[in-house]
């Protein structure tokens, strides 16, 4: 099993696509080609990270944070950390890959996976994604309706949410006359021609359009196939960022507080009170995302639990929501958990023996001193 295909079947997952634009997610070090013996998962890479993979004769890192976000100017080994670890992964011809906000905005990814930890109840997308989708109409005759579906199915449109192959078919007659430069695969050049059509309209991914494209005009038998493609502000199911979700039963302020710190397995939380002493209604994010608060606070949830939250949003939080900063590297490390299950199930379908480990102990910088 090469790493190109560990990496398709985590990006037909968490398209690239869907990350934020500024990010740097994929391949960050190595090759797509090579033969993977064994994985190894941490959420970001650290010297300690890169031994133990070695150890392990893994010779594929998956992270969550990227090595490379900013571009390199030097790659000077003797005074910078990040230069060394990428000279030791050419060495040690280790590959290195990440998914980040891509596996923070997709279904199942970061923010689900915490939501999972934490116990909630019918989770969905506390912001949906939008702006990143059109909706494709093409006129195809009838009787080549299906081979045309299947391809732009297959090239991945037509989904939303749990449902796949999606489309309307609407019945029409098409006309058209070729010149005589042209070469008609249905009627006659300079011949005026009328066809019994279906017009299909499906939905496509932003990041997916250009695929999508090439599949249906190879699986078209027009010569100049027609299509029009319509830019869409639907909120995108699919995708989006933090979710809502329920307790399965309404607890106390301080019982949420204690459970939530149990569950998360730390030793602290920076909170301000918030609106209501009873807690049923839960938002979360993993990381870094107090820009959510306002939307978690429409959603009427009774709490919103992220990370790196500033003095002065727990002042704007304070009587409204029960505002919880939980670290950065806690409300996101359990999105390995989800990774691993993810390929070991790939890897056992494919009835293959690559191991997958997850580091065996901590990346984060942050430490709790107790006195």
């Amino acid at each position: 099993m090469t790493a190109q295909e560990i990496f398709k079947y985590i990006e037909d997952w968490a398209p690239p696509g869907s990350a934020w634009e500024k990010d740097n997610v994929g391949i960050q070090v190595g090759s797509r080609e090579v033969k993977i013996k064994n994985i190894m998962l941490s959420l970001e890479l650290t010297q300690e990270v890169l031994d133990e993979a070695a150890n392990k004769k893994c010779n594929l890192i998956i992270t969550h944070h990227p090595l490379i976000f900013n571009p390199i100017k030097k790659i000077d080994t003797q005074k910078n950390s990040q230069a060394k670890l990428i000279e030791q992964l050419i060495k040690k011809e280790i590959t290195l890959y990440s998914a980040h906000t891509n596996l923070d905005f997709t279904k199942d990814g970061v923010s689900f996976e915490l939501a999972k930890v934490l116990k909630l109840k019918d989770p969905k997308f506390l912001l949906h994604a939008d702006k990143n989708q059109f909706k494709v109409a093409v006129f195809v005759p009838i009787e080549n309706t299906e081979q045309v579906a299947d391809a732009v199915f297959k090239a991945g449109a037509g989904i939303i949410g749990e449902y796949n192959s999606c489309s309307f078919r609407l019945k029409g007659e098409g006309t058209f006359k070729g010149s005589k430069k042209s070469n008609p695969k249905v009627g006659v050049k300079q011949k005026f021609e009328k066809v019994e059509e279906i017009r299909l309209e499906f939905v496509v991914n932003s990041w997916n359009l250009k695929n999508v494209l090439t599949s249906l005009i190879h699986a078209h038998p027009y010569e100049e196939p027609a299509y029009d493609i319509y830019p869409l502000n639907n909120n995108n199911v699919n995708y989006g960022a933090g979710v809502i979700g329920y307790l399965e039963k309404t607890i106390t302020e301080k019982e949420f507080l204690t459970n939530t710190a149990k569950l998360l397995k730390i030793n602290g939380l920076r909170y301000c009170d918030g609106k209501k002493k009873l807690i049923t209604k839960v938002a979360v994010c993993g990381g870094s995302g107090s820009d959510l608060l306002e939307t978690a606070i429409s959603a009427g949830a009774d709490v919103f639990i992220t990370a790196d939250v500033k003095y002065h949003t727990f002042q704007n939080a304070a009587g409204k929501i029960l505002l919880i900063d939980a670290g950065h590297y806690e409300t996101e490390i359990f999105s390995l958990n989800v990774l691993k299950r993810k390929i070991d199930n790939y890897i056992v379908d494919k009835n293959n023996k690559i191991r997958v480990y997850r580091y065996s102990k901590s990346t984060n910088p942050v430490k709790f001193y107790k006195q």
